[in-house]
């Protein structure tokens, strides 16, 4: 193990929960696994001295009493409680202000199908309002099945749903001590992306060839698991899952494409790729200009960077990976760098996407206002690599010629061309 991280970098969302708190009711908390949710509510409750309870996974009885032995010492009640009812009740009885936190809550729901609704009337007629409720799970698909799914008990119940995101490149860098623009500190990144659980196996001085070894490749790696422990979290089971990701990972992005690698229909896919959506395992992507309603021309990516590397580079590589040169290692890692970089410049303008058809790709286009409020088109070439000024005044006399080969300029403002490459690191760091 690498890195003892100091808590930082979530001001934000204390923020958030300090809101929440002044309202009291109650607050869900979501976000995927090892993204830093436990110990964001952990810091944030000691605090406040709030109680927290991690749940269980087993049979009612045995979650309950659980939950009961977390809370029970500042609590000062002589019962027992036997039921969720009874625990909630409890609750109702005690004079002082509570903060508390279920965290792991769909491990409850799985075991007892009734609690929420049993949650929902306690919440709906409790008397005052001195409590805040925390209720935390790593399953976005339960979660939002949970809280937004109309039809639920809990559904409307809560004041704020709050989406714990992974980490940027520039917190990561913070985190770890790196250099914000040094190549190698964000190849770094994109072998552990923005989960702090991940990032404490970066160790000073250590290659990126010597980090992938360490989380991918070696001996128990810590990685070697991870996304059918993901799947397991978000209920997606079988086969089907993995090797539609393993699909995605080896270049297959458009569902065409997917089904000839799988040897299955197309249409066998929707329901899948809609759980790996909402999972947020998988991003939908659709040409600049373009809608669900006016094209078919879509292609998926694995979301995060560390799966998207376990499936682009780890399992494809696995058995041959020890006798790769140094080389040839960087090599792959550089590529799979290349596809996160673009992925970080467009995640700064949320209307940007990539273009292409026929024989036309884009990297990154969007659309703003110059500095005379006028909108206009940008269109962006994105090079993971340090440029040189032949090579980017090369690139700026292609995009144009290439621009115009496309449907998009049709429906298009005046247009804009720029040529982003490695040498803006810093620049990506400062406006995460």
């Amino acid at each position: 193990m690498g890195l003892e991280l100091n808590f930082s970098n979530r001001q934000q969302e204390l923020r958030e929960l300090d809101e929440a708190a002044a309202h009291g009711g109650l607050t869900v908390l979501y976000g995927r696994r090892r993204v830093g949710k436990t110990r964001l509510l952990t810091e944030w409750l000691e605090l406040r001295q709030g109680l927290y309870s991690q749940a269980i996974e087993g049979a009612p009885s045995l979650q309950l009493e659980q939950v009961w032995s977390d809370l029970r010492g500042p609590l000062h009640s002589e019962l027992t409680p036997r039921s969720w009812s009874e625990l909630f009740e409890l609750l109702n009885l005690q004079r002082r202000e509570l903060v508390l936190c279920l965290d792991e809550f769909p491990y409850l729901v799985a075991s007892d199908s009734s609690l929420p609704s049993i949650l929902q009337r306690w919440l709906d007629h409790r008397r005052g309002s001195r409590l805040t409720m925390l209720l935390c799970g790593s399953s976005t698909r339960m979660m939002n099945a949970l809280f937004l799914n109309r039809s639920a008990p809990l559904f409307g119940r809560a004041r704020k749903l709050l989406h714990v995101q992974p980490m940027s490149y520039g917190a990561f860098c913070a985190a770890c001590g790196q250099e914000v623009a040094a190549a190698e500190s964000f190849e770094r990144f994109a072998l552990v992306g923005g989960v702090p659980r991940y990032w404490e196996f970066v160790k000073p001085r250590q290659s990126v060839v010597e980090l992938a070894e360490a989380l991918y490749f070696g001996f128990a790696p810590f990685l070697e698991q991870e996304p059918m422990r993901i799947l397991r979290d978000e209920g997606i089971a079988g086969i089907n899952a993995v090797s539609v990701l393993e699909a995605v990972g080896r270049g297959a992005e458009k569902p065409s494409a997917m089904a000839a690698r799988l040897g299955t229909a197309q249409s066998n896919l929707s329901r899948l790729l809609q759980q790996l959506l909402d999972a947020n395992m998988l991003e939908r992507e659709l040409p600049y200009g373009e809608s669900l309603r006016t094209t078919k021309r879509l292609r998926y990516r694995i979301a995060d960077p560390a799966l998207r590397f376990w499936f682009r580079v780890y399992s494809p590589h696995r058995s041959r990976w020890q006798h790769y040169a140094a080389a040839e290692k960087r090599r792959l890692i550089h590529e799979h760098a290349a596809t996160v970089f673009e992925d970080c410049w467009r995640r700064h303008y949320p209307e940007a996407s990539r273009f292409w058809e026929a024989d036309v790709e884009l990297d990154l286009v969007r659309t703003e206002r110059d500095a005379d409020g006028k909108e206009e088109v940008v269109v962006s070439e994105v090079k993971w690599k340090a440029l040189s000024a032949a090579e980017r005044e090369r690139i700026k006399r292609e995009l144009p010629q290439r621009w115009a080969r496309c449907g998009a300029k049709a429906k298009s403002q005046p247009v804009r061309f720029e040529v982003i490459d490695a040498g803006s690191l810093a620049e990506l760091a400062d406006r995460e």
